[in-house]
Formats: structure tokens, sequence, C-alpha cells
């Protein structure tokens, strides 16, 4: 096994997922220190993620509904793949049969297999990590910090974007107020509030953050408010993980972005309803979860709200207790660099 000098991790998951991957990519690194390692994504987005971390050689796109749909697409891929001769395969994907077509470019290479934790409650991360102990890699000792590294031109970005809103040097809380499921959405008109506690008692700026098709969480949020907020909605992956990098705190559902600023070590207040935080809440230290999880649906670990008030789960978290918890979490944070 100390031969390995080639990795495939096949993972074409969503930003989140790939997040809680890196432990697992920085283990095999720590393990063989030499091997180059490829992943396998679903998305042009995607790559962001690794496009400027050192532990990752290349990131190539499986676009399944794209260039690879057809059966000619997806046997050019195979080829790809089957060129680079891979030493080890990882496929975190095993549900998916062209997964595993692809994984076969790679034969006759070892392949270890992801099973997702469906009996053991564990996070993310420890279940991702466990493929990796045939190769006498510990899943309980690993580091489970999580990696991500904007690019400089994120970084200059960042600040040009910061400067330019005259926030330079000021206390900054960042709102990303999206989520992939409506279940997880925090009402926008407590972020309305929130946000003018915050400015009124605390004298902090707020930013939003985004994707630009949530740009009209910004706009409906800024339309219930009585001060101005600062829309950053519509950046990159890799400028939104520099901006995080730069405010005090980021309050947010359970989204992609919440793993971000955990990976570039901003603290978060985490707004949870429907899944559980134990799965899935933020990696590292000064992080904080409001869950209800004395109502007995809660967390049901499901995107179909039984409940007779639909997202009862998410509609009893108020902006006092999350007030609170932030004032808590800023006391001790410096202004924005």
């Amino acid at each position: 096994m100390d031969s390995i000098e080639k990795i495939l991790i096949i993972k074409p998951g969503a930003i989140g997922d790939l997040l809680h991957l890196t432990p697992a990519i920085r283990a095999l690194k720590e393990k063989y220190p030499h091997a180059r390692i490829t992943m396998l994504v679903g998305s042009r987005l995607s790559t962001t993620i690794f496009a400027n971390n050192p532990l990752v050689h290349e990131s190539i796109v499986f676009e399944k509904k794209g260039a690879h749909k057809s059966l000619r697409g997806l046997v050019g891929l195979w080829k790809e793949l089957r060129a680079r001769r891979f030493d080890l395969v990882l496929n975190y994907q095993r549900s998916n049969l062209k997964g595993w077509f692809l994984a076969s470019a790679a034969l006759p290479c070892r392949v270890l297999v992801y099973h997702k934790s469906r009996q053991r409650l564990i996070h993310a991360v420890e279940n991702l990590l466990e493929p990796l102990a045939p190769l006498g890699i510990d899943p309980g000792k690993a580091d489970r910090a999580l990696d991500f590294y904007p690019l400089p031109k994120d970084e200059d970005r960042a600040a040009e974007l910061l400067n330019g809103a005259g926030l330079a040097g000021r206390r900054i809380v960042a709102f990303n107020p999206g989520t992939n499921h409506l279940c997880k959405c925090w009402p926008l008109d407590r972020f309305s509030q929130l946000a003018d506690r915050i400015i009124e008692q605390i004298g902090a700026e707020i930013i939003i953050l985004g994707s630009p098709a949530e740009k009209k969480l910004a706009v409906e949020i800024q339309a219930g408010m009585r001060h101005a907020v600062h829309d950053f909605t519509g950046c990159t992956l890799g400028e939104l993980g520099a901006l995080l990098k730069r405010v005090a705190v980021l309050v947010t559902g359970d989204t992609g972005p919440m793993h971000i600023s955990a990976a570039v070590g901003t603290p978060v207040l985490a707004l949870y309803g429907p899944i559980s935080q134990l799965r899935s809440g933020p990696i590292g230290d000064g992080h904080r979860v409001v869950i209800h999880d004395e109502l007995d649906c809660c967390p049901c670990n499901s995107f179909k709200c039984v409940n007779p008030r639909f997202r009862l789960c998410m509609e009893s978290i108020s902006v006092n207790e999350v007030f609170a918890v932030l004032s808590g979490m800023l006391d001790n944070r410096p202004a924005s660099g």
C-alpha cells in the first residue's frame, strides 16, 4: 500500500458534503504524502472547493445531466480516468450506477466504499472518515477540521467589496438566510428584526450573503428594516469564503456557507430545525447551535413536515434568543480586517 501514488475520490455531492470530505483528504495525504489526489465532483461550482487546496492535485467534473449524460460522453470520461491509472479509489457515491462504472476505470486497483450511517447518529465528517480504516487510518483520531482556501483574487475582491461599502475596520455580522429547502429556513422577518437590534444595540454592520438566486431574500429582509444592510448576495464561493474570513460571526441555517465559515475559522450561529445538528452541525470551536429539540417532532431528519403548524421547529426560534446568543459570541470578536 505504500506504493500508492494516485488516488481518485468520487463524490458528486453538494458543497457541504465536499467540505466534510476535507478531513479525509488530509488524512489520506498524511498517510501517503507523495500521492496525487483527484476529485471527481458533480459540477464546475464544486471545483471551487478544491481550486486552491494544496492537498488536491485536480478536480474533474462528472456532469450527469450534461456532457456525460449520454453513453458516449460517459465512456469518454471513463477513458479519461482510465488513462490516469489510479492506485486507489474511494467511492463515496455507492448508490450511483454511473459512479460505479467510472470507478471501474481504475481497476484492478483497490476500491474502498462509503456506507452512510443510518442506525448510528454520528457526524458526517466522522462517517466519511470511516472508509479509510482499512488503510490503517483511525477515524476516531483524525483531525476533523474543515479546509477551504480562497484564491488570492477572492481575497482581493472581498477587501474591495468591504472597502467600497465603508466596512473596513468595522465589526460585521453576516447573515446567510437561504438554505436548500424551505423547511430549514428561519423566517425572513426574524432576520429583519435581528438585524435592526444588532445595529441599534451592538453597533455592528450587517452583510447578507447568498447565491444570485437568493438576492430576493436580501431585498425582503431590507424591506422589513429601519436601518440599511449591505447586500453581497451573488458573490462566488471563493469570494464568499474570503468575506467570511473578515466577519465576526455568521448567522445561518443548515447550509453550505455555514461549513465554509467553519472552514475559514469564523464562528457560526447555526439555526437548526428538521435536521439533527449531531449529523451536520458546524465543525470546530466557538460555534453555537440554536434548536428547539424539546418539540416532539424536532429533529425529524426529514424535509416532509407533518406538523399541523408548518416548520414549527424553525418558527419556535425567537429573535430574543438568537440575539442573546449572538451578543455573547461577539464579546471577544474583533472588527473586520
